[in-house]
């Protein structure tokens, strides 16, 4: 009876709430948004150019452009757990685009998350890291978007979340709790080391992929100052993005001249750029200037290791490579890397320098999680396309083995030679199987030639 009797004054309570939380919603992002008072000289040539330069550091084509699509004009899916987002249209046709945007609606959605409607961006826009970038710089990045880049008529696509979780203005709210009003603050007093900081955790936004996130989907830090969680590793779109911090999983073997060679060809004597960094050094990485490239290498080889990860392993001995040469195949995963890998990877797992990756002692094969290998061996991949290597090698899919085959190979590749790790089963076979028959082939499936020189040549654009 008490219950009967209060359930009006329950509904009641519960209808203010909501209209209240609504309200508070539609007005967070107007207290996020900022007037500059900067006018933009859009057809200034060098303030195009450096603006150009400045989106390739941002590595803002990736997400928005799909296969073989008209660049910046959207529509790429990116996969939650709750349904696909598409990304937006960010050419300057007026119906579609940004074209009306002015350069404080621009500044806003750049650094603050916010559209020009004052409706939240989903936090898949790096807004978060994008916060500490000069109004100067997207000054910048406005001009060229607004000049250079090929108006594209494309209607921007509706996210395939369910209702509630499809709300505009809940985001405002994880917006104040997870991506405060923040500024860039040096850790360093050098100059190369600054710059270094800034590109890394401002236009770079690495932390967006190397680093946790919250049951929030928030990155656990945005730089070092907060936390040595930051790049520290994640596992993102299937893939695992490796500690960029000093452990022996991230970057403790590689030498900062590796580094800045794997900037801007992605790929070293020893390893190469495959998934979404392969996307990053076709499309932004590869662009940069050599004192950019050295500037976040010398900062990320200054990281210190992510509490609680060693820095070396415990040592092994190889006895792998002599088996192999001998013919001696004592498990089934050995018999696998003799039919279908070690023809490039090699007896030793060396495989070529600079073509054919090594799988021993390569970080990527031992690390904890074994997404990254499990989606490779599954899906296939190829290197990024750049001017510095005649060539760009793929790696053939073998989704035809069966669950278990996939599962013996795998882990006889991360438990032999030096290389130490957990093993995995069937069932994460069969949950990466599941996971790429839902993702959508980007990035590096985008025809070779799109590139920011290549779509530049009479489109006047990335």
């Amino acid at each position: 009876m008490r219950i009967k009797k209060w359930l009006p004054t329950i509904i009641i309570a519960g209808v203010a709430g909501l209209v209240l939380a609504f309200a508070l919603g539609q007005l967070l992002p107007t207290l996020r948004t900022t007037e500059s008072g900067i006018v933009v000289d859009i057809n200034d040539p060098k303030l195009i150019n450096r603006g150009k330069y400045i989106a390739r550091t941002a590595d803002c084509v990736a997400c928005h452009t799909t296969l073989n699509g008209e660049a910046y004009a959207g529509g790429l899916p990116m996969l939650t757990p709750l349904g696909a987002i598409y990304s937006t249209n960010i050419t300057p046709d007026k119906r579609t685009g940004i074209g009306d945007y002015t350069f404080d609606d621009f500044n806003n959605a750049i650094k603050h998350g916010v559209r020009k409607d004052n409706n939240a961006l989903y936090p898949a826009m790096p807004y978060p890291s994008y916060q500490i970038m000069p109004d100067k710089d997207v000054a910048a990045m406005y001009a060229y978007f607004m000049t250079e880049v090929k108006a594209v008529y494309q209607p921007n696509k509706d996210s395939e979340l369910p209702p509630i979780f499809n709300w505009r203005w809940p985001l405002a709210y994880w917006q104040a709790i997870f991506a405060p009003k923040r500024e860039f603050i040096a850790e360093a007093s050098t100059v190369a080391l600054t710059r270094g900081q800034y590109l890394v955790e401002g236009p770079g936004h690495c932390g967006s992929c190397h680093t946790e996130r919250g049951i929030g989907f928030q990155e656990l830090a945005l730089s070092n100052a907060e936390s040595n969680a930051f790049l520290g590793g994640a596992v993102i779109d299937g893939w695992r993005a490796k500690s960029l911090r000093g452990e022996y999983e991230g970057l403790s073997t590689w030498s900062t001249e590796e580094l800045i060679d794997f900037f801007k060809t992605g790929r070293t004597d020893t390893t190469s750029a495959f998934g979404a960094m392969a996307e990053v050094v076709e499309h932004s990485t590869q662009y940069m200037t050599e004192e950019d490239l050295y500037a976040m290498s010398v900062y990320l080889k200054a990281l210190s290791p992510t509490d609680g990860k060693p820095v070396y392993t415990p040592k092994k001995t190889d006895t792998t490579t002599q088996k192999l040469l001998d013919g001696v195949y004592d498990s089934r995963g050995a018999i696998l890397y003799a039919e279908y890998c070690q023809i490039c990877h090699r007896a030793d797992g060396q495989g070529v320098p600079r073509i054919f990756p090594a799988l021993a002692g390569n970080s990527a094969v031992f690390s904890k999680e074994a997404d990254s290998v499990l989606q490779i061996t599954l899906s296939g991949g190829r290197m990024p396309k750049t001017p510095h290597d005649r060539m760009a090698f793929t790696m053939p899919e073998f989704s035809h083995l069966s669950d278990a085959d996939i599962a013996e190979v795998v882990n006889y590749i991360r438990n032999s030679w030096t290389n130490q790790a957990s093993k995995i089963d069937v069932n994460d076979v069969v949950r990466m199987r599941h996971f790429l028959r839902k993702k959508p082939k980007t990035g590096t499936d985008i025809a070779p030639n799109l590139s920011i020189n290549a779509a530049s040549k009479g489109a006047s654009h990335e």
